[in-house]
């Protein structure tokens, strides 16, 4: 009798997101051809981002980039907050709505409300075959593959490389950038997949000596600039969503003005650092959260930070430090998810049986329960 095949688990999907960025640079032209030539033939300039969760934190890991290489705002704004409110639009505004499993209901009212105000329904999605199709009038693939677990990895760092190749190749076609340039980005892209290995092998270095700490966390606040804090919102939403612990995102300065007067020793702290004009700004931060928590890590390619706080970022061949997101990502996904293993946190508070059937967050055609 043969064995059964493994059941797939979040580190499946972690390990081989390598291989999917991998795939997703060679093929850039196919993959986000569709949605740069609506862009760039439409005349449009602000982006507006409808999504939430890790739809959202991974639109905010590629902010900064697509608002260097585009010269335009990019927005993010939640499903519900989109269709209630922040719906005014200029003619210039290019506005598409993401969900990874094509099923959330907020993200559907969203291309509603699109096609509502006159607009085309672009709709991104991971699943093709989904209620999406029923409502986008522009169905575009992302390009993550198949990922069936509820706390999804491999989605959000596909994600952020698509908006990246996006805005890099709507920018190349535009004139904004040169030749060149766009070899260049594409040059430090292809460096991507190996390093999100090392970094895979640097968080588990990480996870084994700190292992104490990481599974006795009370509170954690996760902090960072820019794509730092496109990295920290992701962080925190897998700390808290796996783990169970109150987990909390600020852009590192906020944090300094208000919440950290509730710090206390017992609290831990993820920061990381964008590797580029932010970074001594978040050492600062840094220095001061370990007067009072010896708990307070860095995300860096910085010797300021001693070894004991830091994950490091080993590469000295970086050139355009927007790109951090795509291999730092499996930082935090493999901390939560080895925290949540050791823990057997997995499941909720029995008395959370109620939460979903009250409040749906999915339509009736998925068949388990992803969060996004």
């Amino acid at each position: 009798m043969t064995e059964e095949k493994a059941k797939p688990t979040m580190l499946t999907y972690i390990e081989s997101t390598p291989d999917q960025l991998k795939d997703n640079i060679a093929n850039r032209g196919d993959l986000v051809g569709e949605l740069a030539r609506a862009y760039v033939e439409g005349g449009y300039e602000r982006v507006f981002i409808v999504a939430c969760g890790s739809s959202s934190n991974a639109s905010q890991c590629a902010k900064p980039f697509m608002v260097k290489y585009l010269g335009h705002d990019v927005q993010i704004v939640p499903p519900e907050t989109f269709c209630c409110y922040e719906h005014v639009l200029g003619p210039t505004d290019f506005v598409f709505a993401i969900s990874q499993t094509g099923c959330s209901t907020n993200t559907i009212a969203a291309l509603d409300k699109l096609r509502e105000l006159g607009r085309p329904s672009i709709g991104l999605t991971g699943n093709l075959d989904s209620d999406f199709k029923e409502h986008a009038s522009i169905l575009v693939d992302y390009g993550v593959g198949k990922e069936d677990v509820s706390y999804v990895t491999r989605g959000v760092s596909t994600l952020a490389l698509f908006l990246m190749l996006f805005a890099l190749e709507a920018s190349h076609d535009k004139g904004l950038i040169d030749d060149r340039e766009y070899a260049d980005v594409v040059s430090e892209l292809e460096k991507a997949p190996d390093r999100h290995r090392i970094m895979q092998k640097n968080a588990h270095a990480f996870y084994e000596s700190h292992k104490a700490v990481l599974t006795s966390m009370d509170v954690v606040y996760s902090c960072g600039f820019a794509q730092g804090y496109g990295l920290a919102c992701e962080s925190a939403l897998k700390m808290g969503e796996t783990t169970k612990v109150p987990s909390f995102a600020y852009e590192a300065e906020e944090y300094i003005h208000g919440p950290n007067l509730q710090i206390t020793p017992n609290y831990t702290f993820f920061f990381y650092d964008d590797l580029g004009v932010s970074g001594d700004r978040l050492r600062t931060i840094w220095r001061a959260t370990r007067s009072v928590s010896n708990e307070a890590y860095c995300i860096t390619d910085s010797r300021e930070i001693d070894d004991e706080h830091a994950v490091r970022v080993p590469f000295d061949d970086i050139h355009e430090p927007m790109l951090e997101p795509i291999y730092v990502l499996p930082v935090c996904q493999i901390i939560a998810y080895r925290a949540s293993t050791d823990l057997d946190s997995w499941d909720n508070h029995p008395m959370f049986s109620e939460f979903s059937k009250i409040a749906v967050t999915k339509t009736a055609s998925i068949s388990h329960v992803m969060p996004y």
